[in-house]
Parts: structure tokens; C-alpha cells; sequence
């Protein structure tokens, strides 16, 4: 039984088929989604899935690509958003420099925002890092000094310092399908130096579909490919890593789960 530690069901790629997916996902061995929720737009959608399926659960935030001065989320209002029995994350959250169009000043105020969400709500902050390496790596340090978190940088295709960093203050990496493609030697050099006490593993989906579905759109069923991957890497049986990734995803998230007694 694999856990899908990311995934976005709420985009309007699974419009018209999301619960033929779910429920694909649940033949082909996923025992549990979280489901992570972008801008406020998907926020009611999400609800629905997560009061519908007992094994999806949810997490909200919003994405560093849809922050503006006109839709920044303020500390209180994203508190009554988390405020669900079922959301278990804060994110996804983060910093993404890659195209530019977002000042970079908003998305860092953003960001402290849902640090500060993740502080007063005790829930694992969910982290989007892309192409912001040192100013990601210096506001978790100085944030943790000031008062600590928990979180997981996901779908990791950053430095291995920015790696090492992350692991230094606490946090769990989680890898995408991006390990099973020709060109991520890169990655997959860091995937076999994270312990396995850290580690957990994601779709994305719809992005990123592991080889052979890469191309297409992703989705939770696919997840098995990176999971298959991931034992390689680590040299570890399938069983041992199902048990090992299972007990990191219920340390992370253990908070919530337990107190509102929802894991199943």
C-alpha cells in the first residue's frame, strides 16, 4: 500500500473523470491521498472530495505563482481555511523564481504567512522551491531560530546543499516522478542520500508522470512507478519501503490525524 503524499485533484485536468481516478488509484494499491489545494478558487471543491472519500485528505495554501498584492491571504483568514477536520497541511506554500512574473518581495510575505499558519496550528507546512535555493534556505533557518515547524519540502528537484539544509533543520523531502526520467541523475543522487526516516513519495499529479506515462496526465495510480524507483535507489525491499514511507507520512502529519482520531 503506497501513500500519495501530493497531488492536486482539484485542478481542472480531473474535471469530468476525478472519481473514476480516485477510485483507479485504490485498485492499483494507493491507501491514502492528500490532495493539496492552490488559490482560494479550489478551495469548496476540495471539501467536497475530502467529505466524500475517507482515505483523501486535504491541505491548503496558496501557491507562490498565484500570489498578488490584490489576493494576499491574511494570517487570520488562512486559520479559518485550515480549520477543517480533514485538512492535515498548511501549502502548498513557497517560493518559485523561475518565471519572474510574481514579485519576489510578495511571494516571501506570502510564505512567512503560512510559516506562521504552520507555528499556530501545529500542522506540517507543505513547501514549493523552485529556482530560490538561498533565499528559500535562509528564511527557513532564520524562521526556525525564531520559533520551529515542521514541513516538507515536496516534489525535491533543487541542490543537494539546498537538500542537505532542509534534512540540517528537520524537514522531510518528498520526490516526484521527475526520478524515473532519463535526465535526473541529479536527483536521484540526493534520493539515495536522504535517510529513510525523511523520505516520502508523491505524484503531483497532473504533473509529472513517471516513465512510461511521462507526457501524460499524472495521477495517483501512477504513483507506483516512483515508489518501484525509490526501492531501487535505496536498495530496499517493496514491502520495508511501503512500511517505512507509511510511518513517515504519520510522523509528519501525526498532530491531526491522531487528535481528531481520523486514521484509518
Amino acid at each position: 500500500m503506497i501513500i500519495d503524499s501530493h497531488c492536486h485533484l482539484t485542478f481542472g485536468d480531473y474535471e469530468d473523470d476525478v472519481d473514476l481516478v480516485i477510485e483507479k488509484a485504490k485498485n492499483n494499491g494507493v491507501s491514502t491521498i492528500l490532495n493539496v489545494a492552490t488559490n482560494k478558487q479550489e478551495y469548496p471543491y476540495m471539501i467536497a472530495l475530502l467529505e466524500k472519500y475517507p482515505f483523501v485528505y486535504g491541505a491548503f495554501g496558496i501557491h507562490p505563482d498565484s500570489i498578488n498584492p490584490e489576493n494576499m491571504i491574511k494570517i487570520d483568514e488562512l486559520l479559518e481555511l485550515l480549520h477543517h477536520l480533514k485538512i492535515i497541511g498548511v501549502g502548498e506554500t513557497g517560493l518559485d523564481y523561475h518565471y519572474e512574473t510574481i514579485d519576489r518581495k510578495y511571494q516571501q510575505e506570502a510564505f512567512m504567512i503560512h510559516i506562521e499558519a504552520a507555528r499556530q496550528t501545529s500542522l506540517p507546512l507543505i513547501i514549493h522551491t523552485r529556482d530560490a535555493d538561498d533565499d528559500m534556505a535562509a528564511i527557513l533557518e532564520e524562521a526556525m531560530i525564531y520559533s520551529p515547524f515542521k514541513g516538507m519540502l515536496h516534489c525535491f528537484s533543487s541542490s543537494e546543499k539546498l537538500a542537505k539544509k532542509a534534512l540540517d533543520l528537520g524537514f522531510y523531502l518528498s520526490f516526484s516522478g521527475m526520478i524515473t526520467f532519463k535526465k535526473a541523475d541529479e536527483v536521484r543522487e540526493i534520493v539515495k542520500k536522504v535517510p529513510l526516516d525523511r523520505l516520502l513519495v508523491e505524484t503531483d499529479a497532473p504533473f509529472l508522470a513517471p516513465v512510461p506515462f511521462r507526457g501524460k496526465r499524472n495521477e495517483p495510480a501512477y504513483i507506483k512507478q516512483t515508489f518501484d524507483m525509490l526501492a531501487d535507489l535505496k536498495s530496499v525491499s517493496k514491502d520495508a519501503l511501503s512500511e517505512i514511507l507509511k510511518d513517515n507520512f504519520y510522523t509528519l502529519f501525526d498532530k491531526k490525524l491522531k487528535k481528531e482520531k481520523i486514521w484509518k
